[in-house]
């Protein structure tokens, strides 16, 4: 098993949201959030783009732009079991072999940064890849809102294996620390396998979905890039988001 050909793009997208109710249909510049996250998704030009949504207006806004939406149950409990969904919906023959799994929330993700993650999966034993940065501000390091990940890097690798997720600083000693980027690309039967499993006792204490996987033995490796996309939870992100695309 080599790195899938014949990958699809799915983001997912609901209104429900705590600290900032209805982010998908933000206005960033005239466009709705959402949008400005499938625009970056096609631009990576890896396969077709979905934004699968919980609500008619989310896909209204989407289609407007001439993207593609697919209605999901709106009780998911996460965003994979979204995406899980809405592949049944668009791939039931299963012509694609790996699904990404791009958070709704990221207006200023690179393009150049969703085609990394595919990178982990020239692995064959590699069933879920994701991406890390390093972290270069201290103040991230004793942040558990900024979730860490322990991984294996060989001497100038730019991949390596994911060992642990914590929202503590890990692992200890002198080193470097690792901010893992919630984007992953899935092989289609670990998407699968991932959503049939039931919740593991270090998702529950974490808080991380991810861990849920390496409890069941799955493994996950994780490819290094240079920057962070700007995850907009808050109002104060919002703006900081529509600054940086202000240009």
């Amino acid at each position: 098993m080599s790195r899938p050909g014949n990958p699809v793009i799915v983001i997912p997208a609901r209104m429900a949201s705590t600290r900032l109710p209805g982010k998908p249909l933000a206005d960033i510049h005239g466009e709705a959030m959402i949008v400005h996250v499938w625009r970056r998704a096609r631009d990576a030009d890896l396969g077709p783009v979905v934004v699968a949504c919980a609500e008619a207006e989310i896909a209204a806004a989407v289609e407007a732009a001439g993207g593609r939406a697919v209605m999901t149950r709106p009780d998911h409990p996460s965003g994979s079991d979204r995406v899980h969904e809405a592949l049944g919906v668009i791939d039931a023959a299963h012509r694609h072999d790996a699904v990404i799994n791009v958070q709704g929330d990221l207006p200023t993700i690179e393009p150049a940064a969703i085609r990394a993650v595919l990178a982990p999966l020239d692995e064959p034993a590699v069933d879920i890849a994701t991406l890390v940065a390093a972290i270069v501000d201290p103040d991230e390091a004793g942040d558990e809102d900024v979730v860490k990940a322990a991984v294996s890097f060989g001497k100038g690798a730019a991949v390596g294996r994911a060992l642990y997720f914590s929202r503590r600083a890990v692992p200890a000693g002198a080193g470097p620390l690792y901010r893992h980027i919630g984007l992953y690309a899935y092989r289609r039967p670990a998407l699968e396998r991932f959503v049939a499993l039931p919740p593991g006792l270090l998702e529950r204490r974490e808080r991380l979905e991810q861990l849920r996987a390496l409890e069941d033995g799955m493994r996950i490796d994780a490819a290094l890039v240079d920057t962070v996309p700007l995850g907009v939870d808050t109002p104060a992100d919002l703006e900081r988001a529509r600054r940086m695309l202000a240009s």
